[in-house]
């Protein structure tokens, strides 16, 4: 039964530990509550039953205890491990080690644990668990299609920075197209005409979405043009295809890369040719990892909110699991302006 709102306990005294690891059955005894009223309140399903002066005393009591809950049994009880996975495409970018942070903070509040998993190839993500269909309550996926997690079983999925390749997933992206749009319209400003596209080779929606975006904002510029080169996500080969455009009679005057990493060769495929960034050629990049920090001169970049892409995915998929619609929704990027970008020379 709930208890009375107007009949608050008054607050517990500090209890003495009891011997062993403390219980419900203590925490209840310490707060002058039921076992249920603690199950309650500690499940974080006590509103409108419990009233808040009586689950604060709940809680006071459990933390004097030093009770923490069983989520062995709680969850043999309930028929759920309380276990999410975040499928993402790699683990060496520190971009989606942020994403884990954020969807990990929410997942904690709720009792909830996240495990990471990479693919092991570019095909569908086969499960790291014996029995999927068991093991996992929910899926969030992150830059990947909704088959590449079809073998995961029927567990609710929310996909992060996916697009349409989300199907009928709810989605959590970033707007790329706004913020390559700023990048353009930055190096616009600044008389740029002549510009280069370091592409990403990733058969990605997010990188799709920022090639369609520069040539269309290029386009609608007089006077201006776009060369485009492909490159694996590497130094090494961005290197290589920055410098395929900057060898060309009319070399691009700017050079905007899909990803900060593309940006670090590029300034390497500059220099190999004797060009000062930002004087003889202007650089950008997109995501603002602490590598655009760390670049001589720092890089002008689109920040996007990795964190909170994970704690929006993270708050979508438990509405998900808890029987709700969560909306799709877009998150903004910002164009950090930085020291890497200037007006054109003259003519190469």
């Amino acid at each position: 039964m709930s208890e009375p709102r107007e009949a608050a306990p008054p607050a517990a005294p500090p209890a003495a530990r009891p011997a062993g690891r403390p219980t419900s059955r203590d925490v209840a005894q310490a707060a002058g509550v039921s076992q249920s009223t603690v199950s309650l309140v500690l499940g974080g399903k006590w509103a409108g039953r419990v009233s808040p002066a009586t689950a604060r005393t709940v809680r006071e009591a459990a933390e004097s205890l030093g009770y923490r809950p069983n989520s062995a049994a709680r969850n043999l009880r309930l028929g759920t491990t309380r276990t999410v996975l975040l499928v993402v495409p790699t683990l060496t970018s520190s971009f989606f080690g942020a994403v884990y942070i954020g969807a990990a903070r929410v997942a904690a509040r709720h009792g909830f644990g996240v495990v990471v998993y990479p693919p092991d190839d570019a095909g569908p993500a086969g499960s790291p668990f014996a029995a999927p269909r068991e093991a996992i309550d929910g899926i969030i996926a992150s830059s990947m299609t909704k088959e590449a997690v079809s073998g995961f079983g029927p567990a609710p999925v929310v996909m992060l920075d996916s697009g349409p390749a989300a199907g009928t997933a709810p989605t959590v992206d970033f707007a790329v197209e706004d913020g390559m749009r700023a990048v353009a319209a930055h190096l616009a400003g600044l008389g740029h005409r002549r510009f280069g596209h370091v592409a990403a080779a990733v058969d990605e929606w997010t990188f799709r979405a920022r090639g369609a975006a520069l040539a269309a904002a290029v386009a609608a510029l007089p006077g201006g043009g776009l060369v485009r080169a492909a490159a694996a996500i590497d130094v090494h080969a961005a290197k290589e295809a920055a410098g395929e455009l900057l060898d060309l009679p009319a070399r691009p005057t700017a050079l905007v890369c899909d990803d900060d990493t593309l940006a670090a060769g590029a300034y390497k495929a500059a220099r190999a040719r004797g060009l000062e960034v930002p004087g003889d050629l202007s650089v950008t990049g997109f995501d603002d990892m602490p590598l655009a920090m760390a670049l001589e001169p720092e890089l002008t970049t689109v920040r996007l909110p990795a964190q909170e892409l994970g704690v929006q995915g993270m708050s979508a998929l438990l509405e998900l699991m808890e029987g709700g619609r969560p909306a799709s929704r877009a998150l903004p990027g910002e164009l950090v302006v930085r020291a890497s970008t200037a007006p054109p020379a003259g003519p190469p």
